[in-house]
């Protein structure tokens, strides 16, 4: 095959002619396929075709020193830390999250780095998940906005984004091994718009596959996923990159579309690729057009030097962001802003030792870290007392608490530092609650107590249940707040920022109250998603469920007014009104919800949104565009987007449960409104303890079996050798859950240890750079059924088989002309 023109491909970084598939022999294609160690693609050097170099991470680039891992156990460069995505998604602001991209893009480009993995934004199915202080939100319009808008800036600096994990990557447990079993509405309509969005609004070069199945079939070669959606549907012509060890067959990875196997399987991939087009399993256009999309990639790589970063400016950037993804969620008698001059107790581990971002392989090497001890000299407060208040782990500690109330007699105000701390949410596993340690509620009743002007700083990927609301006068929730979050916290507090962040997701009273309580984290082979279309805000509003603070609210030191709603299908108008005494930014929330009768549906659906700064006094009309995207459903019967015909309401106002203004506009539509068969519960929202024949009935076949296979396959994890029939096995489990709970008693989770614990059998194969095959593994399952000398004496055969091999290719790349 030979590209032209716009889609011909041509080589960087040496070689004077363009590179075409037909040059390659075939060996040599399959191997830019496959990668070459933990971080970068094969290189061909008789072509002139360089190596790529991949890296984290989504909210600060992760380019690690020396020997690489692939979870940031190692060192890595130092760059700036901007907030996570769970905060940034707070400020609504598309351009803000360009701006972070930009500077994503700036820095990853000076550490020569070619493909920058991230943003994350798969959905907050429940704010249990592990990881979710690396997504946006639980609303896909705001998830892939906001996504879009990182992909933008990463790439104007001449690095491809990677926007992960492409699909219904909603938990952390088993994240390799578990089967996201989804109806196709949901799926379509909650887990895929805002990687759509993303796709056909900001034009990744490249796409990160998730680890987990959907509905069966794993993400990375799923024809579904990468084929009719994600190449056909939406247009997207760039890499497909494997999770890290995510590949499961990489023949039919490049069947489906799925591009790269990361991080280092080794040459045995691309020999198993060049035998099935021998062999007829795959046809070698089949490995042409994904080695093509790796070209591009390669020719599409910047070449020239970058330019320096200044790490000041950057710093500044990290700080302003992190004031405005802060969300004032109360602010009783207005005691804040706090005046200059005020004298505040500041109390807590959190102002002494920050909790900026999360654990895993998106953790960064900040250039510079400013806790709130070392900057609040420069806030114009006075500080009169210092003290820890608890143990970070949650142990009581008597002493520590009743320093923290004698700090609090006599301050203006006590400023109460609380948060989760590292082993509450990591890459690797879930949370086990939403509630805050007891001994740091603790210390806050006793402070209010003696203090009943009380400001409490939140710090946390994610949300936490809040009981004890009453206790403080005011909450601020700074979310992971990066390396200069402290700057931009205190410049909330003291007002030098307006606060303008508004929830991206939900803060429900307790966690039973959530739709996916008793089933997530899933426990075994699948994770069923019964409640269907009912994720976040849209469960709470259309099944009545009271919460503590609802999507999309946000408090501010100045007021607004949200006057003349006019809407049509394509757009909604509104005047936006500053009443207030100060400047300050607003977030216009529209959303919609249908009138008359139709397709079961939540009672209303983010449609849109719009910031807009405004003086006191200022007005500003906004519009918030609409069309289509805001009413349509996916339709099974048609295998189409469909919008019905009738009656729509568009709503405007501050958040979900304040929409003080209403239109109604008649839609043509594309189908009429027709009555569906569900079950009722689908109708109202009850989704809690959905029955299997419900579910059965949402997704239109049996619910597949969630038990694990006996014996053990290549897909099971690792921890499933807790009940393996080799005591072997059984005694390598505990020697690794041995090492996971020492870990967990320090209160830092050991990364190594959970990815190996999650992860399958295969994944030996695929992260050992060649020196372990997929022969070797089946031997190694052998021996963990109980088969000791079949599965050793296969292993040893296997392992000089591999070796050889791994000779003859290495030879055969290395001479011209000849293939494996």
């Amino acid at each position: 095959m030979r590209l032209h023109g716009e889609d011909a491909a041509t080589t960087s970084g040496g070689g004077n002619e363009d590179v075409m598939t037909e040059d390659l022999t075939l060996l040599e294609k399959a191997a830019l396929l496959v990668g070459k160690t933990v971080w970068e693609t094969h290189d061909l050097p008789r072509h002139g075709v360089r190596s790529l170099w991949l890296a984290d991470g989504p909210h600060g680039v992760r380019k690690q020193l020396g020997a690489a891992d692939h979870l940031g156990i190692a060192a890595s460069q130092p760059a700036t830390c901007f907030p996570t995505s769970a905060g940034v998604a707070n400020t609504w602001d598309v351009e803000l999250a360009e701006r972070v991209g930009a500077a994503l893009g700036a820095e990853a480009a000076a550490q020569e780095v070619d493909v920058l993995l991230g943003p994350g934004l798969n959905i907050k199915r429940s704010p249990l998940g592990g990881r979710s202080f690396e997504y946006f939100s639980e609303d896909p319009v705001l998830a892939g906005r906001m996504a879009a808008g990182y992909v933008r800036g990463i790439q104007s600096q001449g690095v491809a984004a990677c926007p992960k994990h492409y699909a219904a990557n909603s938990q952390e447990l088993r994240r390799m091994v578990s089967d996201s079993v989804v109806d196709e509405r949901t799926l379509r309509e909650i887990y895929l718009t805002a990687f759509g969005i993303v796709v056909e609004t900001a034009a990744p070069r490249t796409i990160m596959s998730a680890y987990n199945l959907v509905n069966g079939v794993y993400a990375h070669e799923d024809p579904f996923l990468l084929g009719a959606v994600l190449r056909e549907e939406w247009g997207f012509d760039g890499a497909v990159i494997s999770d890290w060890g995510g590949s499961n067959d990489v023949v039919a990875a490049v069947a489906a579309g799925g591009t790269l196997e990361m991080p280092a399987a080794g040459l045995g991939s691309a020999r198993q690729i060049v035998d099935a087009v021998r062999t007829g399993r795959i046809t070698e256009a089949d490995v042409d057009a994904r080695a093509a999309e790796m070209l591009r990639l390669v020719a599409d790589a910047r070449t020239s030097p970058a330019p320096a970063v200044d790490p000041v400016a950057h710093h500044a950037l990290a700080r302003e962001v992190a004031a405005r993804t802060a969300v004032l969620l109360k602010n009783d008698d207005a005691i804040l802003p706090l005046a200059p001059g005020a004298r505040v107790a500041v109390i807590g581990d959190f102002a002494r030792t920050p909790r900026y971002q999360g654990s895993g392989s998106s953790a960064v090497n900040p250039t510079r870290l400013d806790s709130v001890l070392d900057v609040i000299g420069e806030s114009g407060l006075e500080m009169t007392a210092f003290a820890a208040g608890f143990r970070r782990d949650g142990t009581p500690d008597a002493a520590l608490r009743a320093e923290a109330v004698e700090a609090a007699r006599g301050a203006d105000v006590a400023l109460l530092f609380l948060g989760l701390d590292e082993i509450a949410e990591s890459e690797g596993l879930d949370r086990s609650t939403l509630a805050l340690h007891a001994a740091q509620v603790e210390v806050l009743r006793e402070v209010a107590a003696v203090n009943p002007r009380t400001v409490v700083v939140l710090a946390g990927g994610g949300v936490v249940e809040m009981p004890w609301l009453g206790s403080a006068r005011a909450v601020v929730h700074g979310y992971l707040s990066g390396q200069a979050g402290a700057g931009g916290l205190l410049d909330v507090l003291t007002g030098v920022v307006n606060p303008s962040g508004h929830l991206a997701e939900t803060v429900p009273v307790a966690l039973s109250d959530t739709p996916t309580a008793d089933a997530f984290p899933a426990e075994g082979r699948t994770a069923e998603y019964r409640e269907g279309l009912y994720v976040g805000y849209r469960y709470y509003t259309t099944a009545g469920v009271p919460v503590t603070f609802p999507f999309g609210y946000g408090l501010s030191y100045t007021t607004f007014a949200h006057t003349a709603l006019t809407a049509t299908a394509d757009a909604a108008t509104v005047t936006v009104t500053n009443t207030g005494d100060r400047a300050g930014a607003d977030v216009v929330q529209v959303y919609v919800s249908r009138v008359s009768a139709g397709v079961h549906r939540p009672v209303r659906t983010l449609a849109g949104f719009a910031r807009v700064e405004l003086e006191p006094g200022e007005s500003a009309t906004v519009t918030v565009p609409l069309g289509d995207a805001a009413f349509r459903h996916w339709d099974v019967a048609t295998g189409s987007w469909q919008v019905e015909q009738g009656t729509w309401r568009v709503l405007a106002g501050e958040h979900v449960d304040d929409l003080t203004l209403s239109a109604d506009v008649e839609l043509t539509g594309t189908v009429p409104a027709r009555e569906e068969d569900v079950p009722k519960r689908y109708l109202t929202g009850d989704v809690r303890e959905v029955p299997d024949e419900d579910f059965a009935a949402l997704l239109g076949r049996p619910l597949p079996s969630s038990a694990w296979s006996r014996p053990l396959t290549v897909n099971d994890p690792l921890s499933a050798m807790a009940g393996a029939p080799s005591p072997l096995a059984r005694l390598a489990y505990r020697v690794l859950a041995m090492l996971r709970d020492r870990a967990d008693r320090k209160g830092k989770p050991d990364l190594n240890i959970l990815f190996l614990l999650n992860m399958p059998f295969r994944a030996i194969g695929k992260m050992t750079n060649g020196m372990v095959d997929a022969a070797m593994v089946d031997g190694i399952v052998r021996i963990v059924n109980g088969r000791f000398f079949a599965g050793a004496g296969a292993t040893v055969r296997a392992f000089f088989r591999n070796r050889r091999a791994n000779t003859a290719s290495t030879r055969a790349l290395r001479a011209p002309g000849r293939d494996a």
